[in-house]
């Protein structure tokens, strides 16, 4: 569960062959700064999504392009819709959805693609799924699933709404309620959480992002789910909940908390390691030192401080905040070593500096 995330991702079909240009990633890199500032002391959103959802939603209007995410290092190979319905993540993925939208049962599968090893396609990282209404045009969905604990990991629901009174044309209540019955069929009641809803700042299409968290809880404590409503389609994705220390903001940032780092730095085995309680960590942190020096007063190496958050932030990524599962050194190994200099960023930085 990185800061750049949850894969769960919101790349079509089409987007698993195109790169990203370099100049489309730097306005998502600045957009969703901007937003990020603006909502940080209102609700502390899911850090795994920034690299996937919200990149998708910001500035292209038909998603088609995605900010690089950790999860891309792995090979994507192609599968049949034959293959698809006799894998163990593939059927229990259209099992959850043909329960959840009978509709569905009709639909054509369109593409099937899974990211791991091409040579083994029982080393699934995550599977993805592209059904639409027979004839190619209309209803499309696309799901993305953890190839390890099956859950879904996101969906895309496509042109549900008539092509001359798109989603983001209804109001706002009539939009809430839309997605409220997405969420319930999928996912169950949703009566135990609140949702905020704020239209994005987006110059080029009109899209809203809503924010479903429980009730009583800081942010996403306890989980929830992320939606971006934009042109005719929504893209829904669970939330996994945070882990609670108890503590927020180790670094700060004009003078206020800045939660940038604390999805890597909340981790009980880094406690563990450091022998240092969450509060007194960010009590040194306070005075100018960053984790790196911390860690050596202790003799403690700057490469063991990164294993331990990389294993940490790689399990999370795979095992999608779920049941934990054994996870083979295969997937496992790589997925540390992408995350690696995100890691190094945050434990070498000391809070009086800049980002």
């Amino acid at each position: 569960m990185t800061i750049e995330r949850k894969i769960r991702e919101h790349l079509h079909e089409e987007a698993e062959t195109m790169e990203c240009p370099p100049a489309i990633s730097k306005r998502i890199e600045q957009s969703y700064s901007h937003y990020l500032q603006r909502t940080r002391s209102e609700i502390t959103m899911k850090k795994r999504l920034i690299g996937g959802i919200v990149a998708a939603a910001i500035l292209i209007p038909t998603a088609a392009f995605a900010a690089p995410v950790v999860i891309d290092m792995f090979t994507r190979a192609p599968m049949n819709s034959e293959q698809v319905k006799l894998d163990e993540a593939g059927k229990a993925t259209l099992e959850k959805l043909y329960l959840a939208i009978p509709e569905t049962k009709s639909f054509e599968i369109m593409n099937v693609s899974y990211l791991g090893d091409p040579n083994d396609s029982t080393k699934k990282v995550q599977l993805s799924i592209v059904l639409q209404e027979k004839g190619g045009t209309g209803k499309k969905l696309t799901l993305h699933t953890n190839g390890i604990t099956d859950e879904i990991q996101d969906l895309t629901q496509e042109n549900w709404e008539p092509k001359e009174k798109p989603l983001n044309t209804l109001p706002d209540q009539e939009i809430k309620g839309k997605v409220d019955q997405l969420i319930d069929k999928l996912y169950g009641s949703i009566k135990d959480y609140e949702v905020a809803m704020e239209q994005m700042d987006n110059p080029d299409q009109k899209t809203f992002i809503l924010n479903y968290t429980k009730k009583g809880s800081e942010g996403f404590e306890g989980g929830g789910y992320q939606v971006f409503v934009q042109g005719n389609s929504i893209s829904l994705s669970p939330v996994a909940p945070e882990p609670n220390t108890g503590v927020e903001g180790y670094f700060s940032l004009n003078g206020k908390p800045d939660y940038t780092a604390d999805s890597f730095l909340n981790d009980e085995k880094l406690f563990a390691l450091l022998k240092m309680s969450p509060t007194e960590l960010k009590e040194e942190i306070a005075k100018g030192k960053s984790v790196v020096e911390i860690a050596a007063s202790k003799n403690i190496s700057k490469q063991q401080v990164i294993d331990v958050i990389a294993k940490t932030q790689a399990e999370r990524q795979l095992q999608d905040g779920k049941n934990k599962v054994t996870i083979s050194d295969d997937l496992l190994k790589p997925m540390m070593k992408e995350v690696e200099p995100k890691v190094v960023h945050i434990i070498e930085h000391k809070t009086e500096t800049e980002w």
